[in-house]
């Protein structure tokens, strides 16, 4: 049987660092004290100090304008029309700009596939066709979007890439996670949303996978769920964007799925067998709770730490932010296994190893 190799990953972000200017915004909106203190304190606690976005923020003079553009402003949030052509305008560019560090060149046009994943937003001719025109893709290349899964979405497309490998050995797959999470703001009293909304940020992460035994194995995969969870991550497409609820109870419900399902995660491995952890950073608490439900060494989740307080949560591209920070400094022969959750509660697995 073939195998499917992850080749190399490159990613990209916008150059707008808006973690401070959201702090802010969000806390303009609690009007008890005693609240605003308590969700200042959270905020504090969320291991973030950077997240990127294509919204360009401007100084708070309390006018209740978020950005340069004027696209939030208090009292007058956009569309979900309006943040599509948001997104049409600016998901372009963070795309190709994540492709063109794969460093392809004249091989780009050898790509048979071409993957597309995103939650925040659709459009169509998309991305797709977009990357096509400018990189001179084969204009027949085959072309999938998975689409609206959430931040599991990128191991989904993985698994896409491995089937296509498996069954067609000389194929060479392109993955492209692309997120703009900062375009689904909304207003809200409600400190628990509030907290979420300061969690995500926007970029894109691509991928090549192929048969090329480099990089690192796509060996197993493997999707565990949580029963009687499905309310705990929302994701729904609302007039005012795309409505994001992130219960309290999803660090807990994660901790104890991973712990009950291990064994098959693991494909029969044992926790200390494995020597790399790429987990999805969903959240401070998040990496709490898989560090703990676990029983993983205090630095395991160290490189999903680092994208955590340089990024944030980007949704679907943030566990290939970690993938491509670990395989930087892993060694052949380690094996790891990577982990991202997602509405369902669902936590979507797989087991690699590094090449040579």
């Amino acid at each position: 049987m073939t195998i499917a190799y992850l080749n190399r990953v490159a990613t990209a972000t916008p150059r707008n660092d808006v973690h401070d200017a959201f702090v802010d915004f969000a806390e303009r909106q609690i009007s008890d004290p005693r609240v605003g203190r308590v969700f200042h304190r959270m905020a504090e606690r969320g291991q973030i100090d950077h997240r990127w976005s294509s919204l360009r923020p401007k100084r708070d003079d309390g006018d209740g304008v978020l950005d340069l553009d004027g696209f939030y402003e208090l009292g007058r949030f956009p569309s979900t029309a309006a943040r599509m052509r948001r997104y049409e305008a600016d998901a372009p560019s963070l795309a190709a700009e994540a492709f063109g560090r794969l460093g392809l060149g004249e091989e780009a046009t050898s790509l048979t596939h071409l993957i597309v994943v995103s939650c925040t937003g659709f459009s169509a001719p998309g991305v797709d066709f977009d990357l096509i025109a400018r990189f001179g893709l084969n204009p027949s290349i085959e072309r999938t979007t998975v689409g609206f899964m959430g931040c599991y979405a990128a191991i989904n497309g993985l698994k896409l890439a491995r089937h296509i490998v498996r069954s067609e050995p000389e194929a060479r797959v392109a993955v492209v996670c692309l997120e703009l999470c900062t375009l689904h703001l909304n207003e809200t009293p409600s400190i628990e949303q509030l907290l979420s909304f300061l969690v995500f940020g926007d970029g894109c992460a691509a991928a090549l996978v192929s048969a090329e035994p480099t990089g690192v194995s796509l060996d197993s995969f493997h999707a565990a769920m949580a029963p009687g969870t499905a309310e705990e991550i929302r994701w729904n497409i609302r007039d005012l964007g795309f409505d994001m609820f992130l219960s309290g109870q999803v660090p807990s419900e994660l901790g104890r799925t991973l712990r009950a399902g291990a064994e098959a995660i693991l494909a029969g491995r044992r926790i200390e067998e494995v020597d790399l952890w790429a987990v999805h950073p969903g959240g401070r608490s998040v990496l709490d709770a898989v560090e703990t439900g676990l029983s993983l060494k205090e630095d395991a989740l160290a490189a999903s730490r680092r994208v955590l307080r340089g990024n944030g949560n980007m949704s679907s591209a943030t566990v290939l932010f970690v993938l491509a920070e670990i395989m930087r400094e892993a060694e052949p022969g380690q094996t790891g296994c990577a982990l991202a959750f997602g509405p369902g509660l669902v936590a979507e697995t797989m087991m690699f190893r590094v090449a040579g």
